[in-house]
């Protein structure tokens, strides 16, 4: 399929965004109006220079405020599209985008509104050129794609279809499914926006807060579905206007919106697939097919960065959490610790990927390992949606294990589940029990959920990563109060359950979380939550063997008993244990967070009862503002 992408959805000057766009595999752009309005050329240079980046010019955009109006407005908007088409001539592009009006001086007239669209399209007609109307969302008139085809209808001109834009049919809450019904060579184009559920001004959502598909709440893969039903064949587009993207590297940019096409599109496919009576839209357009999405079943592991000293005060620190040392790797500096089913490796060997992280960030997580059905397709799936593959070194009978490199820099390294719990470690490891530490044990038994710590340009990256190269879903967005700040909150999670990662964002430069990323860097795992069956009982094996958790103030219990109706006994032992709860229709959960080692990050001891699904947000103001009070 013809990918393409507007020119607005970028940061930088029109010659980086090209650049950009390129490089990342598009095959066209839709062309913004100011953009070649401050570009310091012709549009003569501008389609040599798009040509020679291997790109077409797809569309130009926007013209405004044309139909329905009164006859002297309307030759004088001639006239201007006149010009618009001189420069199209000259660059090469061969379609107009031509919105619906929002001018004071339209009238309510479709009768209007079809005729002058068709002189349009007449005019353009003799140059070649074809015009697409698009229903604007705030259109004083025309705000629907239903009202924009029925004006596109009356009008009759070949040289006029129609252009649908998923924001704007979807953020009014407008039905998609008669787009189906529309002829699919009548639909010009194709621009596709996603977007957070907000309760705002639509016109404002629009202007700063779209997103790439599979970065919002949208249902933007029933939205393309409908498209593909009407039998259109035309280029697939992002038209994204948001205010963080303006700031965002548009490299990275770039790449986010190619891999929103490639997962738009996969997801399209596979629910078209099961349609074998009806036509075969895979026929008519080749959308991309990757690898499945991979079954993932847990963490196996997690790696840690360190230098010689910094891997020695993180065994000490292990141990008070419970965990044994139970290996060393054969051929380098690397030392295993575990604890039930938890796996926690400390990698000090000098010039490796691990060393490379430790002199940027400090001590630090470096790599998460996921156990999964078929690790080499999973990889495949990942480099398909434009992740970068990682081969680590290997030495004599040591395992291969496929890794892909996350957005911020870390690896994540698939696990054969073929391998069982121990013969990863069983291959790389010389495996030494020490019974005399078996005592130690907290009862601590699988990772629960890792939090990671978010530049604000990053967690749209991360959702669409998570959500495209691992199959996570995310779910509900959260804000949470930071004596500093805001913290946006969204967990991410597969159907089971069995890997939970939570994506924390600061939204101020003063909050702890903001403070931790000018250290670590984006992308930086901040918090690790293990699950127990009695929390108490770990909390006070833990507290004997020395560890220090963040205390809670007496206040909280207090309010805690007016808000959920707790047994006093229960409150009782929360209050002495420090250890928080939440409540959920299917559960509680009760938690408690370890004092901060070096870099910032914590440990979390979680205990899951009943169908709790969340993470207890609601107690994290509580541990900032206890931390911000040390």
């Amino acid at each position: 399929m013809h990918r393409s992408i507007a020119t607005v959805s970028l940061s930088g000057t029109l010659r980086q965004k090209l650049e950009a766009v390129s490089a990342a595999g598009f095959d066209g752009i839709e062309l913004f109006e100011a953009d070649f309005v401050n570009f310091k050329g012709s549009a003569d240079e501008l389609g040599r220079i798009t040509a020679d980046l291997g790109l077409s010019i797809d569309l130009y955009q926007p013209f405004r405020d044309f139909e329905g109006m009164p006859e002297a407005q309307f030759r004088r908007s001639l006239e201007r599209a006149e010009r618009k088409f001189d420069l199209m001539e000259a660059m090469g592009a061969p379609l107009m985008l031509c919105c619906s009006n929002t001018s004071l001086l339209a009238v309510d007239d479709p009768a209007l509104a079809a005729a002058q669209l068709h002189e349009l399209a007449e005019r353009a007609a003799r140059r070649n050129l074809r015009v697409g109307f698009e229903a604007l969302a705030w259109g004083r008139f025309t705000s629907l794609y239903g009202e924009a085809w029925n004006i596109v209808r009356e009008a009759d001109h070949p040289n006029l279809g129609l252009i649908l834009d998923s924001f704007h049919t979807l953020s009014l809450k407008d039905d998609p499914t008669g787009i189906a019904a529309i002829p699919g060579d009548k639909i010009f184009f194709l621009q596709m926006a996603d977007a957070p559920l907000l309760s705002m001004d639509v016109l404002q959502w629009a202007r700063h807060h779209r997103s790439f598909p599979g970065q919002g709440d949208f249902e933007v893969i029933g939205f393309f579905e409908q498209v593909l039903r009407a039998g259109y064949t035309g280029p697939l587009s992002l038209e994204i206007f948001n205010d963080v993207f303006r700031e965002t590297p548009n490299r990275r940019t770039a790449v986010d919106a190619m891999r929103s096409l490639l997962y738009l599109e996969s997801e399209a496919k596979r629910r078209l697939a099961p349609a074998a009576d009806e036509p075969a839209y895979a026929q008519r357009v080749e959308l991309f097919s990757p690898p499945a999405v991979p079954a993932l079943s847990g963490l196996s592991f997690i790696e840690f960065a360190a230098d010689e000293t910094s891997a020695l005060v993180l065994g000490t620190l292990f141990g008070q959490l419970g965990f044994r040392r139970v290996g060393r790797h054969r051929s380098k500096a690397v030392v295993l610790y575990r604890q039930g089913e938890i796996n926690l490796i400390v990698n000090a060997q000098p010039d490796s990927f691990a060393r490379s992280r430790f002199e940027a960030h400090g001590t630090s997580v470096c790599a998460l390992g996921v156990r999964c059905a078929d690790p080499q397709a999973a990889v495949d799936r990942a480099t398909t949606m434009r992740s970068q593959r990682h081969d680590s070194p290997v030495g004599p009978d040591e395992l291969r294990v496929p890794a892909i490199v996350a957005p911020g820099g870390n690896l994540i390294h698939f696990v054969a589940e073929s391998l069982g719990t121990n013969g990863l470690y069983e291959a790389d490891f010389i495996l030494e029990e020490d019974a005399s530490a078996a005592s130690a044990d907290a009862g601590l038994m699988q990772i629960d959920h890792v939090a990671l710590g978010l530049a604000v340009d990053q967690l749209d990256t991360w959702v669409l990563f998570t959500r495209a190269v691992l199959g996570l879903e995310p779910g509900e967005s959260l804000e949470l109060a930071d004596p500093f700040g805001l913290i946006r909150s969204r967990g991410v999670a597969n159907a089971d359950r069995s890997v939970r990662l939570v994506l924390n964002v600061s939204l101020s430069q003063r909050t702890r979380t903001a403070r931790t990323l000018s250290v670590t860097g984006g992308g930086a795992v901040h918090h690790i939550a293990m699950r127990c069956d009695d929390i108490f009982e770990s909390v006070a094996r833990l507290r004997a063997a020395g560890t220090r958790f963040v205390p809670i103030s007496d206040n909280y219990y207090d309010d805690l008993a007016t808000r959920i109706d707790l047994d006093p006994a229960l409150l009782a032992r929360l209050r002495e244990a420090g250890v928080l709860f939440d409540r959920s229709p299917s559960g509680d959960y009760l938690h408690i967070y370890t004092e901060n080692i070096e870099g910032g990050l914590f440990f979390e001891l979680a205990q899951r009862t009943a169908g709790y699904d969340a993470y207890g947000a609601l107690n994290a103001p509580a541990r900032m503002a206890s931390q911000a009070q040390a």
